[in-house]
């Protein structure tokens, strides 16, 4: 065999949470010749590129992991509620130790290309070291948030200081010690790190476009018994998540905020902002459906705003007023708004004062003024759900480009699936819940099903398996009327709708009605004989 090509049953690309599980089902369960192809140098996906200051979880730690090996549940003991980037990336690396899955990686091998060959019915993948892996499937692991968004400013190349991307941080120490900093952006990976960065820097400027809701994390240390007492309950808290829309193990109770009385809601929404997290939305099951009730959580969340920080301007400018809560994703954060009392900390509201253009030494807004820095952070977030399967340039049948096919928004079935690409299937991408569930969740059900759905064309002797444009057409517009019958596409900048990056369609992505409903529709089209893909013998 040639050095440079490899034959294989199937090609993985990435190496984090769903391609090491869709490596062990491939390999373990259908004995599958199968490698992985992932351009970081180590296993971790995004928590291996996101190791910016306070990155965290916000999932709780015992339910943010596989729950397919008890092994590796009763064996893994978490330390905090909610983990950070170093431990997460300990526990996959843990993962991938125990399964073994490493020799079947091959690391620092970015996918420059992959295209369908109709005649051999073999995908044709090409790494940046110059060698090309021929498979028969082709699954893409690549995350939903892995491609990062870099805003074209004037200039940039200029700057003298540093500059960094928050989803491209460097593996060294990075120092604000004496420092000035700016960092541009408020979404949920700009509330992490704006508090750390404070905390050292000797001055921080925030650049804020669109202000955020934002819910205390309440993160902390888990109790020395914490464990014990989850292996014990392991079946239980799995039958919860998998109950749940969201892939979390709780279900928001059958009650409404306006038509709860005044000050039982208010006594609700005061003992989940002290519980922190994610559950403080689920505390009624009607905040994403009705724009009465939510505007009464929004106001409740304003009001906290207002009563944390000091200053009545800056507590202003701070405050979310161009989209319901939980429309965009709803971050969770560690002294957040506390931040902003802090006289180092200085927010600048760049709706109403653009950035113009960025000098040797700072950045200038549009009014002039010149804000002198030794760094510039970028927490402008990810091209999302789809740069990151754009940037493999896949290439279908007739040599049809992603791009191409998706020019007015993803199309696929289930968000498995896209016509015109044989054997080809996408975990968590557009079209499924992915990124409005618990992502390990949501992962596990996908790779479970892709398994599954290979197992059945290996042993049925099918040569391609590809979604039809029927039932892709069909699926992609039942995402849009199930986004629309929710208050999800209110928010006018969401990632979720592609609207952060310039010149992308404006679709809403992920599907709304729940990780629960969602596996319903997968185990239906298995149970119907793979209804909606087109097998060929």
């Amino acid at each position: 065999m040639n050095h440079d090509n490899v034959d294989l049953d199937a090609v993985v690309v990435g190496a984090g949470f769903s391609g090491l599980y869709q490596l062990y089902c491939l390999r373990e369960k259908l004995k599958l010749r199968v490698k992985v192809l992932e351009a970081g140098g180590g296993v971790g996906g995004t928590w291996y590129w996101n190791r910016y200051p306070g990155a965290r979880c916000d999932s709780e730690s015992h339910t943010y992991c596989y729950y397919f090996d008890r092994l590796l549940l009763e064996e893994w003991s978490w330390s905090e509620r909610y983990p950070g980037q170093a431990e997460i990336l300990r526990y996959l690396n843990f993962c991938a130790r125990k399964l073994n899955l490493e020799k079947d990686i091959h690391f620092n091998e970015r996918v420059l290309e992959s295209e369908w060959d109709s005649d051999a019915r073999l995908w044709h993948v090409k790494t940046q070291t110059g060698k090309t892996f021929r498979a028969r499937f082709l699954i893409t692991a690549v995350g939903c948030l892995s491609s990062t968004n870099m805003p074209d400013i004037d200039g940039l190349a200029d700057f003298e200081g540093e500059v960094y991307h928050t989803g491209q941080w460097p593996h060294n120490k990075v120092e604000f010690d004496k420092k000035t900093v700016v960092i541009i952006g408020t979404g949920s990976t700009g509330i992490q790190a704006i508090p750390e960065i404070a905390r050292q820097a000797k001055k921080l400027y925030v650049l804020q476009r669109t202000p955020n809701y934002s819910v205390p994390a309440r993160n902390r240390p888990l109790s020395k018994d914490f464990h014990s007492a989850f292996i014990k309950e392991i079946d239980a808290w799995r039958s919860k998540m998998l109950k749940s829309r969201h892939g979390h193990p709780w279900t928001a109770p059958d009650r409404q905020v306006r038509k709860t009385a005044p000050e039982k809601r208010q006594n609700i929404m005061e003992a989940a902002w002290e519980r922190g997290g994610l559950g403080f939305r689920e505390s009624f099951d009607d905040v994403l459906l009705n724009e009465e009730s939510n505007k009464i959580m929004s106001d409740f969340i304003r009001q906290k705003i207002v009563d944390t920080v000091h200053n009545a301007e800056t507590a202003k400018k701070l405050l979310p007023i161009d989209h319901p809560f939980g429309t965009k994703r709803p971050p969770i954060d560690t002294n957040y708004f506390e931040t902003f009392n802090c006289d180092h900390v200085h927010l600048i509201d760049v709706r109403e004062n653009p950035i113009s253009s960025i000098f040797t030494n700072g950045v200038t807004l549009s009014n002039n003024t010149q804000i002198r820095a030794n760094m510039i952070v970028f927490a402008t977030g990810f091209d999302a759900m789809t740069g990151a399967l754009q940037k493999m340039n896949l290439k279908g049948r007739g040599g049809l480009k992603l791009e191409d096919a998706w020019y007015a928004g993803p199309r696929t079935f289930l968000g498995l699936a896209v016509p015109e690409f044989p054997n080809m299937f996408t975990i968590t991408g557009p079209g499924s819940p992915s990124v409005l569930t618990n992502m390990p969740r949501a992962i596990e059900q996908h790779v479970d099903w892709i398994t599954d759905i290979l197992s059945h064309a290996i042993q049925c002797d099918y040569v391609e398996i590809e979604a039809s444009q029927a039932a892709a057409n069909e699926w992609t517009q039942h995402v849009t009327d199930v986004a629309n019958k929710t208050l999800l596409p209110k928010a006018n900048h969401s990632w979720y709708l592609g609207a952060n990056v310039p010149g992308k369609p404006r679709v809403f992505m992920p599907y709304a009605f729940g990780l629960n409903h969602y596996r319903n529709h997968c185990d239906s089209v298995t149970a119907n004989g793979y209804a909606g893909f087109l097998l060929t013998k």
